[in-house]
């Protein structure tokens, strides 16, 4: 049992660990990757549900463990790799969404994997074998989206971080916008997340017709 309680006190840092990308947009007291995870795992049983032929269980256990690895890797974003160290360059770069050459998304890709895979392995080290099989597996669909539930998840997850920036946009004026919807009309293709965005829109921007 000492192996359980070691993983589960290791996991509840993730309450206590912001987001990385609320904090480099100066954002007060962001969520935390535990309370991103809650959520994610709400959305992603209660939109699920409405997709026929997908495994609901699968979708819940995907989310409470696909960040879990960030308590070794931290949470990387995008714009990590480029963020400028000056606070007013960075104030404007946030602006804008990072665009990246083929190699160079790659590079960052596998950089990001490795890392993530790693600190995964280094949590997970000391569970029943089972189990521990079952976190690598859903991790990896994750990831790759190997699956149905793999691909469905990765847009739900994005769509939580997406709604979360909408609310403090309309807390705070911050982050910017712009980049939010640039990314979201290249990342989403599931129709009903899609419905789902519009009607965001509607809420958080109720004078301007749906981006996507």
């Amino acid at each position: 049992m000492k192996n359980l309680v070691k993983f589960f006190h290791q996991v509840g840092k993730l309450k206590e660990m912001p987001r990385r990308g609320w904090v480099i947009n100066d954002i007060k007291n962001g969520e935390s990757i535990a309370e991103h995870i809650f959520r994610t795992s709400l959305m992603a049983w209660i939109l699920g549900s409405e997709k026929k032929g997908l495994n609901i269980e699968r979708l819940l256990k995907m989310s409470l463990m696909h960040d879990i690895c960030e308590i070794y890797a931290g949470d990387i974003t995008p714009y990590d790799s480029v963020l400028p160290k000056n606070s007013r360059k960075r104030k404007e770069f946030m602006k804008t969404w990072p665009r990246f050459t083929k190699e160079q998304k790659l590079r960052i890709s596998k950089a990001k994997h490795k890392k993530e895979e790693e600190g995964l392995k280094r949590l997970i080290e000391d569970l029943p074998p089972k189990v521990k099989k079952e976190m690598e597996n859903l991790w990896l669909d994750y990831e790759k989206g190997l699956t149905p539930e793999g691909r469905f998840f990765k847009q739900a997850d994005r769509l939580e971080n997406f709604l979360q920036a909408l609310e403090y946009w309309k807390k705070y004026k911050k982050p910017p916008q712009g980049p939010w919807w640039q990314w979201a009309r290249e990342f989403f293709d599931d129709p009903y997340l899609l419905e789902f965005i519009d009607d965001m829109a509607k809420e958080f921007h109720k004078k301007l017709k749906p981006r996507v």
